[in-house]
């Protein structure tokens, strides 16, 4: 089994499942935490297994809490380092859930929030086999020097960040995006004005359609 600790939950129908999510949460938080997304996007996923797992670190900056890498050090290279640094945890999780539930990469979407997003934008792109997609909210895109050549999967990407997002600025959504379209990938965007860094009703339902239309339900 992963070494990665994680919470599941579904498929709302019973019964085996026919596709997965694999959510990843921001810093300072844990795999608990986006779980409560799953109930409300089971009412379009029905069939499909919600799986969170604990980031691969304790917080550093707080006795609770979990994270995919430190961010001490809040500098663009440190970031990118971090990434590829628990890259390989990430990746090995997805395809030990996978052959968990015998699913296909085809069958399984990542959802990722803050540095959630930055793992999943990071990993799905370099996996051997394309994933159904990526839902990334508030975050930003880290290694995209690296997502040329044939050995990258382009998988739809649907990018939801707030406005007023003071964590992590609009200007990094704008930037993803940009950068996301110019590499090929068929990537779509929603910016929700007056949103901050969070997930809010509008943020969910945007999730919740395009998770749909990409896992088959």
């Amino acid at each position: 089994m992963s070494a990665l600790k994680s919470y599941t939950f579904g498929p709302a129908a019973g019964g085996a499942p026919t596709s997965m999510v694999i959510l990843l949460h921001g810093v300072g938080a844990d795999g608990q935490d986006l779980l409560g997304l799953a109930p409300v996007l089971a009412e379009k996923l029905p069939h499909t297994v919600f799986v969170s797992p604990d980031g691969a670190q304790p917080f550093d900056m707080a006795p609770m809490g979990r994270q995919w890498f430190s961010i001490r050090e809040f500098t663009q290279e440190a970031m990118e380092r971090g990434v590829k640094e628990s890259a390989k945890i990430v990746d090995d999780f997805i395809t030990q859930q996978r052959d968990h539930y015998g699913l296909k990469d085809e069958n399984i979407a990542l959802l990722g929030f803050s540095q959630g997003t930055m793992m999943a934008l990071y990993v799905a792109p370099r996996r051997a086999k394309k994933l159904a997609g990526v839902l990334a909210y508030s975050g930003l895109l880290a290694g995209a020097d690296g997502l040329n050549g044939d050995a990258i999967c382009k998988l739809p990407i649907h990018l939801v960040h707030g406005g007023m997002d003071p964590v992590v600025p609009v200007g990094f959504y704008q930037m993803a995006l940009q950068t996301l379209e110019n590499k090929g990938f068929p990537v779509t965007g929603k910016m929700i004005p007056y949103l901050a860094h969070g997930i809010d009703d509008t943020a969910i339902e945007a999730g919740a359609e395009f998770l749909q239309s990409h896992l088959g339900h």
